[in-house]
């Protein structure tokens, strides 16, 4: 057996940011009426496996706001997490988008201080 076999460099593995597996969903938020939770309404688009036609569907997930920070209306990134409650299984990780309901409310808020 020969010495530069066993010296020849390994294939390293590529160098890749650490890309999260868990699930990412991007919705609306349609409820913030609790503490600290809002319910995202994510709307999904499939095409029927007989008709090809697409076929809309929603489904609401309830997501962990911990300051509070999302408005009705506004698109929101959530990411699934552990198990928070009984029903809370997502995390707030963006706000995409704020309704311009949002951004009225603020204004509003600013102007009575």
């Amino acid at each position: 057996m020969s010495a530069t076999a066993n010296n020849t460099p390994k294939a390293s593995a590529p160098e890749t940011t650490h890309q999260s597996r868990r699930n990412e969903k991007v919705g609306q938020v349609v409820s913030t009426k609790m503490q600290k939770t809002i319910v995202v309404e994510v709307e999904m688009r499939k095409a029927h496996a007989k008709y090809k036609r697409i076929v809309r569907s929603t489904r609401k997930f309830y997501a962990h706001d911990a300051e509070n920070l999302a408005r009705l209306g506004d698109v929101v990134r959530i990411r699934e997490t552990r198990p928070l409650s009984k029903l809370k299984r997502w995390n707030l990780e963006e706000i995409v988008r704020r309704s311009a309901l949002a951004q009225v409310e603020e204004e509003t808020a600013a102007a009575a201080e």
